[in-house]
């Protein structure tokens, strides 16, 4: 049983997580040739001041 763990910014919207998380059911189901039901997909949002790319926190370069 796949098992898909996205970290992303939180903010974004329950209908954008459904979309992610069925596009990536779709693509896993597809190429691993199994049934949708045995593939699971966890969001986990992190904050923007838990958030680092190149050593500075989103919220510190979104300021």
């Amino acid at each position: 049983m796949p098992f898909v763990n996205i970290r992303i910014l939180e903010g974004h919207s329950q209908q954008r997580k459904d979309e992610i998380a069925r596009r990536v059911v779709d693509a896993v189901s597809e190429v691993a040739e199994l049934p949708r039901e045995a593939i699971w997909v966890v969001f986990e949002d992190v904050s923007a001041d838990d958030w680092y790319v190149a050593g500075q926190s989103v919220a510190a370069s979104r300021r």
